[in-house]
């Protein structure tokens, strides 16, 4: 398995590639702001095809390299729903401004194919099977990904904007919601594997079994309890 990643844009968003070994087709996670040269960096790196793009969720630091990146190579974007409309709109999705000279460098708008994500599809792209799950909080929308694991290579979970190493998303733009992210913490992290690579958008990798003993929200969530909105800094837009 070959995942590759950087920080991309002002907003140091996490873009992954996943490809089953170097020299074959992959698949695109999150290119956000300023993302479209890293990603093609990669690909002639590790000479990748893409066959797809997918997105954790909707907000602009996650898909502004989108039309771009899935114009250059002919491949779909997917997308839950309730995010798709804020590859068009990405200040609604902000309740605010994201200021002009930022606007100038993104490319608003919707690739010519996309597809809807369902919580619980199973999607089979490059080889590779992905596991998708609905996990609101940070956006009505937003989804996760897990990957089993492979002989010796442990499961891969790309949470988005979901769970963060010592932290997890925020939830004060619109189609936040508190609650929901502690539910979705609790139905989607915490049944998974110790072993659980976490590959987030923010931040630093981690694992599942590390954040369950010491991230404070996922603790609480375990705990029963009502986590403390302010028990660690959020990330993310």
């Amino acid at each position: 398995m070959l995942i590759a990643g950087f920080p991309a844009g002002a907003w140091g968003t996490n873009c992954y590639v996943v490809a089953p070994a170097a020299g074959e087709e992959c698949v695109i996670i999150d290119p956000g702001h300023q993302a479209t040269q890293g990603v093609e960096e990669m690909l002639r790196k590790h000479r990748l095809k893409p066959v797809a793009v997918v997105l954790t969720h909707g907000h602009i630091d996650h898909v502004a390299s989108v039309v771009p990146v899935c114009g250059a190579h002919g491949v779909p974007a997917w997308i839950h729903p309730e995010d798709r409309y804020m590859m068009s709109d990405p200040e609604k999705a902000l309740g605010r401004s994201i200021g002009m000279p930022l606007m100038g460098e993104l490319t608003i708008g919707e690739p010519d194919d996309v597809r809807e994500l369902t919580d619980g599809a199973g999607l089979k792209l490059a080889g590779m099977d992905f596991s998708v799950a609905h996990a609101p909080g940070h956006t009505r929308g937003s989804v996760t990904f897990r990957m089993p694991g492979l002989a010796a290579t442990p499961p891969v979970f790309f949470s988005g904007d979901l769970l963060f190493a010592g932290s997890i998303g925020r939830t004060d733009l619109p189609g936040g919601s508190h609650a929901e992210m502690l539910e979705s913490l609790g139905r989607v992290c915490l049944p998974l594997e110790d072993s659980t690579v976490v590959l987030s958008g923010h931040g630093p990798q981690t694992t599942i079994g590390r954040e369950r003993a010491t991230n404070p929200y996922l603790r609480e969530v375990a705990a029963g309890l009502a986590a403390d909105p302010k028990a660690a800094p959020r990330r993310g837009m």
